[in-house]
């Protein structure tokens, strides 16, 4: 009689293998397994409920497309950083398209005073400076201060070297001290 492998058990190396072969149910444990990360990486990237929420669908629907293609070099968890990233990246150029709209909106419930007050909290503050950085600063900042990732980790995900993203780091710094400076917060 055949051992089956519990797949709360199962290690990720074991439920890819298996998902890549057509296995529903461990494509569907690697997905409960892993959908908080993503939901926390993209609420990272995107500070909006909805939008990590709109971004961590998204990476389900790719990871169910792109699963095939994991060949393992690395950790799972950086290649759904990166699947992350990219979902993130294509909201946010979706939502630029949009972004005349929303502000027109967001003067005129300013004028009728219906705009929502502004959030006092100074981490909020840092992190809606963070998400206002260029593209490789701000994603280094996130993998490293956002999700604990070593500057090696955060290389590997964003497909640069370790020293790369120690610069940009230390550019991101610079820049967020003197926006934080302007805006009082420091």
């Amino acid at each position: 009689m055949a051992m089956m492998l519990d797949e709360s058990e199962a290690s990720d190396a074991e439920l890819i293998g298996r998902a890549k072969g057509g296995d529903r149910g461990a494509f569907g444990k690697l997905l409960e397994r892993h959908y908080d990360f993503v939901y926390r990486a993209a609420y990272r990237w995107c500070g909006r409920k909805a939008d990590a929420e709109d971004i961590a669908q998204e990476v389900c629907v790719r990871l169910g497309k792109a699963i095939r293609d994991y060949r393992g070099g690395g950790a799972f968890t950086t290649w759904l950083y990166t699947m992350t990233m990219n979902a993130a990246r294509d909201l946010m150029r979706k939502t630029a398209r949009e972004t005349v709209k929303t502000e027109a909106y967001g003067v005129h419930a300013l004028i009728s005073g219906e705009a929502p007050a502004e959030s006092e909290d100074p981490a909020e503050a840092l992190w809606g400076a963070v998400r206002q950085l260029p593209d490789k600063q701000r994603d280094a900042v996130m993998l490293v201060y956002g999700e604990g990732l070593s500057h090696a980790a955060a290389a590997e995900a964003m497909a640069i070297s370790e020293t790369t993203v120690s610069w940009h780091i230390h550019e991101a710094k610079k820049r967020l001290k003197t926006v934080m400076r302007s805006a009082g917060e420091v």
